[in-house]
C-alpha cells in the first residue's frame, strides 16, 4: 500500500492529552505517519492532498469494555434469542456490532466473553477483523469479583478473596482487569494484584490513592449508573431499559431515581477525584449490557468523562491512547510521527465533540479511506 498522501485538518487532536492544534497537515507514507506540520509549510508536490479543513482529525477510539456476543436490546425475548441461536446467527449478530462499532470510530475493543465465538468468527475471515479485538482468557483475565453495579445478584458462585488472589498469581504475561465495587472488594483485588479495575462503584478515595500509586487503570464505566437514572426518572413505561433490578414496565420503584442518582453523582466525584490524584483511567462503555449499545454509547460516555471535569483533550487520551496502550493495540493510540496513519476525521469544531462521533466524515486505515466506513450507509430490508 505504497505511495504519500498530505491530509489537511482544519483542527487536530493527537490523543496525547496535548491541546488542539490549527491548521495541520498529516503526511501519510506506506501506511505510517511521516510528518506533521503547519498547512503553511504544506510542501508543493504532485502528491495526493486530502483537504479536511472544515474538519478535526483525531485518533481511534478504543472500548476497553464491551459484549460482542451480547445483544444490547431492551426486549428479554431478543435477548433470550440471540443466546439460544446458532454459530451462523451468533456470528451475525457479532459482525453486525462490529460494524457498529466501526462506524462511531471504535476501533478497538476489549470484548468480555469467554467463549470461542469470536475466535471462530476471526478464523473463518479471509481478511481479518476491521476492529483490533483483545478477547477476556485469552488476551487478557476479566474476573468478576463484583457483580455490575445495575445487577442485584453477585457473579455465581461468588469468588473468594483467596479464589482471586490464586487467579491472579497464575497470570502469567497476561494483564488482569477485576470487576469490583465498594470499598472492601476494590481493596481486595488491588491487594490481591490486578492491573486494572472496572467500575469501582463507591470504592472511596484511599483505593484511588492506592491506585495511583500502583499504575492501575481504571474503567469507570459511568453509563451504567446515567442508564439507570434515565430509565427510573421515565415513569415506569420504558424504565426495564436500562435497570431490570429496579423497576419493571408500569411499575415504578419510588426508590429507584434516588439510587441511581446518588450513584451517578458519587461516580462521577470519584472521577473528578481520580484526574486530580492522578489515576491512569480509560473508557470502556460496557456494550452489549440492557440498553448499551455498541460504538453509539462511546460517545455517550466521553459526555461524562466531561462532565466529571476531564477536558476534551484529557478526555479522548482516556478514549485511545490509555486504552490501546493497556490492552497492546499497537496499531492504535496517539497520533505522532512513526506511528500507523489510522485516524477519524470529524466534520465541524472541536466544540462538536463527542456529539459529532456519531457521524463520521470519514475514517482512514493505514493512510487511507476506510473501505468498511460508509458516511451515508445504504440501508437494505
Amino acid at each position: 500500500m505504497g505511495g504519500t498522501r498530505f491530509i489537511v485538518a482544519g483542527s487536530f487532536i493527537d490523543g496525547s492529552g496535548g491541546d488542539v492544534c490549527r491548521n495541520v497537515f498529516l503526511k501519510a507514507t506506506d501506511t505510517i505517519i511521516t510528518a506533521i506540520g503547519s498547512v503553511a509549510d504544506l510542501p508543493r508536490n504532485d502528491a495526493a492532498i486530502d483537504d479536511f479543513s472544515h474538519c478535526t482529525v483525531l485518533p481511534p477510539l478504543v472500548d476497553c469494555s464491551v459484549s460482542l456476543t451480547q445483544s444490547p436490546s431492551v426486549d428479554s425475548r431478543v435477548r433470550v434469542s440471540s443466546e439460544k441461536a446458532d454459530f451462523a446467527k451468533k456470528a451475525a449478530m457479532l459482525e453486525r456490532h462490529l460494524r457498529d462499532c466501526h462506524a462511531h470510530g471504535v476501533l478497538g475493543v476489549a470484548d468480555s466473553d469467554e467463549s470461542d465465538l469470536v475466535e471462530r468468527y476471526q478464523e473463518g475471515m479471509a481478511q481479518g477483523s476491521i476492529i483490533d479485538i483483545r478477547s477476556a482468557g485469552r488476551d487478557f483475565l476479566k474476573v468478576a469479583y463484583s457483580a455490575n453495579i445495575e445487577d442485584e445478584e453477585g457473579p455465581d458462585p461468588r469468588l473468594s478473596q483467596e479464589d482471586m488472589r490464586n487467579i491472579l498469581q497464575q497470570k502469567g504475561g497476561k494483564k488482569a482487569v477485576v470487576v469490583a465495587n465498594g470499598v472492601q472488594q476494590v481493596a481486595e483485588a488491588l491487594a490481591a494484584g490486578c492491573d486494572a479495575i472496572e467500575q469501582g462503584y463507591g470504592m472511596g478515595e484511599d483505593n484511588l490513592r492506592k491506585m495511583a500509586e500502583k499504575d492501575v487503570l481504571w474503567i469507570p464505566i459511568v453509563l451504567r449508573a446515567k442508564n439507570g437514572l434515565d430509565g427510573a426518572s421515565s415513569g415506569g413505561s420504558v424504565c426495564c431499559r436500562f435497570s431490570i433490578r429496579y423497576v419493571a414496565p408500569g411499575k415504578p420503584n419510588p426508590g429507584a431515581e434516588a439510587f441511581w442518582k446518588k450513584m451517578l453523582a458519587e461516580q462521577l466525584a470519584q472521577l473528578r477525584l481520580a484526574r486530580k490524584l492522578g489515576v491512569k483511567t480509560a473508557v470502556g462503555t460496557g456494550a452489549g449490557s440492557v440498553g448499551i449499545l455498541h460504538g453509539e454509547s462511546m460517545a455517550e460516555e466521553m459526555k461524562l468523562f466531561i462532565k466529571g471535569g476531564y477536558s476534551l483533550e484529557e478526555t479522548i487520551r482516556c478514549g485511545s491512547e490509555n486504552g490501546a496502550r493497556f490492552f497492546g493495540m499497537e496499531r492504535l493510540g496517539t497520533l505522532a510521527v512513526g506511528r500507523k496513519a489510522t485516524f477519524l476525521i470529524s466534520r465541524g469544531t472541536v466544540q462538536q465533540l463527542p456529539r459529532k462521533l456519531s457521524y463520521l466524515e470519514s475514517i482512514y486505515v493505514d493512510g487511507v479511506p476506510s473501505s468498511a466506513y460508509r458516511k451515508n450507509p445504504v440501508k437494505t430490508a
